[in-house]
């Protein structure tokens, strides 16, 4: 199964975000999301599963687990880093025992395994932030990888991806 991962819009649909999600089963969303004609145009291409962000509800905190062929996904927007989880996040990844975990907030790009577990952020599809990158994720076949939506991002994703490590 393909699935799409996006975080951070914002309010904003970029048409770059919507060409790279094509031909997925699935999208998560992981926050931030800036209002409901962006879940609108997602849902054009695939269902959506999504959190809502602290832009979206003021506190951001919200934890949703989804299961898609098999494959258990927990979609979080605050985590803040994958070696520093806030306590609820730690309990939820106990309990559910997801294969990956989604999260977005930071903007940054990610992708760890840590205990077995894949840490992934996609980035920020939305505005820009600084000289961070613009992308969206694909998880695929055991897989996730981050795709740049201009071409100022691909050097970005390499620049900034895992700062959120933390070691």
């Amino acid at each position: 199964m393909r699935i799409g991962v996006i975080a951070d819009t914002h309010g904003l649909i970029r048409p770059e975000a919507l060409d790279a999600l094509q031909g997925v089963e699935a999208i998560v969303h992981a926050g931030d999301i800036g209002g409901n004609a962006v879940l609108e145009a997602l849902r054009e291409i695939a269902p959506v599963t999504f959190v809502r962000g602290n832009v979206d509800d003021g506190e951001g905190h919200q934890i949703v687990t989804a299961d898609f062929d098999g494959l258990r996904i927990l979609l979080a927007h605050i985590l803040p880093r994958p070696h520093a989880l806030r306590p609820a996040l730690r309990r939820a990844i106990h309990a559910k025992r997801p294969h990956i975990v989604v999260f977005g907030h930071s903007h940054l790009p990610h992708d760890e395994v840590i205990d077995g577990i894949r840490f992934f952020n996609p980035a920020s599809a939305g505005p820009r932030r600084f000289d961070y990158p613009v992308a969206v994720g694909i998880l695929e076949a055991g897989r996730a990888r981050h795709i740049p939506l201009d071409e100022r991002s691909c050097q970005a994703l390499v620049k900034r991806m895992n700062q959120l490590s933390g070691r």
